[in-house]
């Protein structure tokens, strides 16, 4: 087949990707100053939260290559891309294997984050919801976490990195413009402006049911009244 300029990401895949990167980064930089950064890094972390339920519903309505069934790595497209005969466009197999570990670490990242403390003023915002013990425990996977999240970050770059030295393929300008040069398929379909709605809706109630604002709100501490001698 003839290579051809193909639109391979839509801008909402795009918008997705590099919004993730700079919060994911955020939250990772407000974590380790932490102190009065920690209310942010909660901020941050309830922005992760929408982005992912919006990347979840995306891969389900989105166009063709945002669309999990699309790049899903099945065992007979990893033998075949080891074997040197997969072609398609989007993720290949291997990189695939990538985008599924990042979603799933994450996912794991912020919902342990959502019952974290940290021993002095910050709790998560479903705090409540758990024993202190619990939240312990969490907050302990959560930091772990974070250890697993650098190498697969490092992994990712250097994927890119030798993508475009050794098969001269610039998958981040693909990512920025949407646009592949050299493509071997057809352009992208689908995921139009009901879905994008589809999926931003469902990001916005997943956001507000992890805030924790729909959980009743603390009694007011009650005064106690000095004596007067």
């Amino acid at each position: 087949m003839q290579n051809k300029r193909i639109r391979l990401w839509d801008l909402p895949t795009r918008l997705f990707h590099w919004i993730l990167l700079l919060a994911v980064a955020a939250s990772v930089a407000s974590g380790q100053v932490g102190g009065n950064w920690m209310d942010w890094h909660g901020r941050i972390g309830l922005l992760v939260v929408g982005l992912l339920a919006f990347r979840i519903v995306w891969g389900v309505l989105g166009s063709t290559y945002a669309r999990f069934a699309q790049f899903f790595p099945t065992p007979g497209r990893l033998k075949a891309y080891l074997r040197g005969e997969w072609r398609g466009e989007g993720h290949n197999p291997l990189g695939a294997l990538s985008v599924f570990g990042l979603l799933g670490l994450l996912t794991a990242q912020v919902t342990t984050g959502l019952f974290a403390n940290d021993d002095i003023a910050f709790t998560g915002p479903l705090f409540d919801l758990v024993t202190k013990s619990l939240s312990n425990r969490l907050t302990g996977i959560h930091h772990l976490l974070t250890n697993v999240l650098y190498v697969l970050v490092a992994l990712h770059v250097g994927a890119i990195m030798f993508y475009a030295h050794a098969k001269k393929k610039n998958l981040v300008r693909s990512m920025v413009t949407g646009w592949m040069d050299d493509g071997e398929g057809e352009s992208a379909r689908g995921g139009g402006f009901v879905a994008f709605i589809v999926a931003l809706l469902v990001a916005v109630a997943v956001v507000y049911y992890t805030s924790g604002a729909w959980l009743p709100k603390p009694p007011p501490p009650v005064a106690v009244e000095t004596p007067n001698f």
